[in-house]
């Protein structure tokens, strides 16, 4: 092992290259700070190879072929199964078949270095990285150092898992082939879609939730509307049932899953959905008084409670896990350093550019199954939960004209959570075909906390699913 003799000084140095880091780099290089960023897989993290555009890219087949079948004169058209080879492939191209060159150049094109290796924390202010070689760099930074290593999928410590070899996220949306059989455990966002396109694919899926129902942090109906179709497209979800023990056949056979009410499932693949955990654990954490393993609480312009220069944006803050979440908090983080390094006023009012306020109460998030399911704030239960006085108000998607026109016997719902005392959107779901793009909407009206009154001058557009809106004021005025 060769250690470097003397540390390299940056501005900000950033732990992790996926798409946090990357925006924390940009806004800090943005503002004229030298920026280090240090990666030990790809650029480009989690989300382009194994989460979000592999699994989108998968999901969109899926979804367009169950529209068709809901359309006059074109259903007929599309009843045969999917072209497994062309989706898996479709997939390999949004996964830029797992390589980071285009990444790599867009980080080499704002001016940020870029060092591969394993980047721990060696003291305050100073990132030890550790070269695939064994060469070991250190750095040093004259303003902060922000940790965007993420979260990784969490496998339970069950007898005969190590042999069974499971897969995690990273393996249902990056494999090669289409098993016969596939057991999925877990029942959130993840279990839903890698189910809805695994089964799509041709699979046996049974679905394992140890809950009483799918995506539990959503509305009921949310995971009602979503098993329901799961169910009627040959999936077997069972309910009430956690995994006690499982094991492979040989080194490639099949996999059982032994349950605790007695039963076992076979399968060719099983998929552990259950979980995430912060990517901190060999991080350094220690050398700054902080554990190892953890979440690190952050303050709203995510800077490391109790530190002055250490910051935590994306999952790694367990504020909000969402892609889409974390380069808003990696946007305010940029721009709050670049304030501080400048000694300038930072502006933490609460739509302030230096604090991160949406991913307290208005982070949206969309489930790519057929049909979708779309909410952002709160659920009716969080809010009633946190001494709101509150209303719930539901409509039947099915009843919009728009709703209609997109699909024959379309099935969706609608809910709006209204805050009586102040008159604004404390939440919003929606369920159906075609509802993902709708979502924007809602998250504006609770961010902005748009009165009811004003909403009745935002105008939908006739004939569109849009038109919710109104049917959902109306159905509140009574």
């Amino acid at each position: 092992m060769t250690h470097a003799a003397e540390p390299v000084a940056y501005d900000v140095v950033v732990i992790g290259a996926g798409p946090v880091g990357e925006n924390v780099a940009d806004r800090a290089r943005a503002a004229g700070l030298t920026t280090a960023v240090v990666e030990s897989e790809l650029i480009g993290g989690e989300c382009s190879y194994w989460a979000c555009m592999p699994s989108k890219a998968l999901l969109r087949p899926v979804v367009a072929r169950a529209d068709a079948r809901r359309v006059p004169g074109l259903s007929g058209a599309v009843q045969g199964p999917l072209d497994a080879a062309a989706v898996l492939a479709h997939r390999d191209e949004y996964a830029s078949h797992w390589k980071d060159d285009g990444q790599v150049a867009w980080l080499d094109g704002i001016g940020a270095d870029i060092l591969r290796g394993h980047g721990r924390l060696t003291g305050p202010k100073e990132v030890t990285v550790t070269a695939p070689d064994g060469t070991e760099r250190r750095l040093t930074a004259r303003h902060a150092v922000v940790v965007c290593t993420g979260s990784r999928a969490v496998v339970p410590g069950l007898p005969g898992i190590d042999e069974a070899r499971p897969w995690t996220s990273r393996e249902a949306t990056s494999a090669k082939e289409v098993p016969g059989r596939l057991v999925v455990v877990g029942g959130g966002v993840v279990g839903v879609e890698m189910a809805t396109v695994w089964n799509a694919l041709g699979s046996d899926v049974t679905m394992l939730v140890r809950g009483e129902g799918l995506l539990p942090r959503m509305e009921p109906f949310a995971g009602e509307l979503v098993a329901e179709a799961l169910t009627e497209a040959g999936a077997d979800i069972r309910t009430g049932v956690s995994a006690t023990a499982v094991r492979r056949a040989g080194g490639d056979g099949p996999v059982t899953v032994e349950l605790d009410n007695g039963e076992s499932v076979e399968a060719d693949e099983v998929l552990f959905a259950t979980g995430r955990a912060p990517h901190t654990d060999d991080l350094g954490l220690e050398t700054v008084g902080l554990e190892p393993g953890s979440w690190l609480t952050v303050d709203d312009t995510c800077r490391v409670e109790g530190t002055d220069w250490l910051y935590a944006a994306g999952d790694v803050n367990h504020r909000a896990l969402l892609t889409h979440q974390g380069k808003y908090q990696a946007r305010i983080a940029g721009d709050a350093i670049a304030a501080r390094a400048q000694g300038k006023q930072l502006d933490t009012a609460p739509w302030g550019a230096h604090s991160a306020t949406a991913d307290h109460a208005a982070v949206p998030q969309v489930v790519f199954t057929d049909p979708e399911a779309a909410s952002v704030g709160l659920s009716l239960a969080e809010a009633e939960e946190a001494g709101h006085r509150v209303r719930a108000v539901d409509y039947d998607l099915a009843s919009v004209a728009g709703a209609g026109l997109y699909a024959d016997g379309y099935r969706g719902r609608a809910r709006m959570v209204v805050d009586l005392d102040r008159e604004v959107l404390l939440g919003v779901t929606f369920v159906g075909p075609g509802i993902g793009e709708l979502l924007h909407s809602a998250t504006m009206a609770v961010a902005g906390e748009i009165p009811v009154a004003r909403l009745w001058h935002v105008v939908p557009s006739y004939p569109t699913i849009s038109e919710i809106w109104l049917r959902l004021l109306e159905t509140y005025r009574g």
